[in-house]
């Protein structure tokens, strides 16, 4: 099966998030120079994309706290992320930043870096060099690489290019990535990681809850458009999400689905933001959050004790 319609996934996940961000859901001065269109979004994807967009941004800052200036973060399967610029714009300092996508996907990306002042500035360093191919940037500690995570031994390749040190504590952070990559694919990823990496934390948004019809009607959409759902086995409720870790070395794993993770998001800005459109069916947002969630697993004991209300 193809991998193109995998890779327009980015499309049109960057689009809502574009779109959620024009109507005020969350700040984000960086996804217009990716994303020039926008095509209205039903309410309850735009707050299903704020929660997403929030309940990991919350993993994100619990695991820099700890990590402090040694952090890395490795982006797999990025798209049109703008995480590193937001981070930069925070003034978070760390290590060493990268992102990791098909490398049709990372040209795109790349073009527009090298054609948007406004991007080059923040990830050039002073007196720093910009390498720049068809499909890879490196510049500092911002590193944007082609490369398919099917393919281990490229992957190890590309992140020493990269500059990554596997003694330094590293988040991994991957959304709606794995469900597409078959699960032998996905179990050899994830136990070279536990090989190779002393201290990490693994922040995974991705479907679960799906053997029901909702989640039926879900996977049909998705089959429509001709994604490989590959690994969605994994997917079948928040144990089978965990056993991806726990089956491949890491020390521990925890998961919550979307609700929990939604309303234990401070409650002003849940008011806030649900001030933003009229939502008539309460009850069909709740069934998608029930169908989504976050997933982590951790490497050493450094990251054992975070949970999904921990990150403010």
């Amino acid at each position: 099966m193809s991998d193109e319609p995998v890779m327009a996934t980015n499309d049109d996940a960057s689009e809502c998030k574009r779109g959620a961000v024009q109507l005020g859901y969350w700040q984000d001065n960086y996804i217009s120079y990716f994303v020039r269109q926008i095509e209205k979004r039903a309410p309850e994807i735009n707050r299903g994309y704020y929660a997403r967009v929030k309940g990991v941004e919350r993993f994100i800052k619990t695991f820099l706290r700890k990590a402090g200036s040694s952090a890395q973060i490795v982006n797999l399967g990025a798209g049109f992320d703008t995480l590193y610029w937001r981070l930069k714009d925070q003034g978070i300092y760390m290590a060493n930043y990268v992102e990791i996508d098909f490398p049709t996907v990372t040209a795109r990306k790349c073009y527009a870096i090298k054609r948007n002042k406004q991007l080059l500035e923040r990830i050039h360093e002073q007196d720093g060099e910009v390498k720049l191919s068809a499909t890879d940037l490196h510049a500092g500690n911002y590193h944007c690489i082609g490369a398919d995570l099917r393919n281990i031994s490229q992957l190890e390749l590309k992140l020493q290019q990269a500059e990554v040190n596997f003694a330094n504590p590293t988040l991994f952070i991957a959304e709606c990535v794995l469900v597409y990559i078959e699960n032998d694919c996905v179990n050899r990823l994830m136990s070279w990681i536990a090989s190779k990496f002393k201290s990490a934390l693994f922040v995974n948004y991705e479907m679960c809850n799906m053997n029901d019809t909702f989640g039926d009607v879900m996977l049909g959409n998705l089959r429509v458009r001709g994604c490989n759902l590959a690994g969605i086995s994994y997917c079948k409720n928040l144990e089978t999400q965990k056993s991806r870790f726990l089956n491949n070395n890491w020390q521990g794993s925890k998961a919550w689905d979307m609700v929990q993770v939604y309303y234990d998001l401070p409650p002003a800005e849940r008011q806030r933001i649900e001030k933003i459109e009229f939502l008539d069916e309460q009850e069909l947002l709740i069934q998608l959050f029930q169908h989504y969630c976050i997933c982590v697993g951790w490497l050493g004991t450094e990251f054992a004790d975070v949970s999904c209300n921990s990150g403010d």
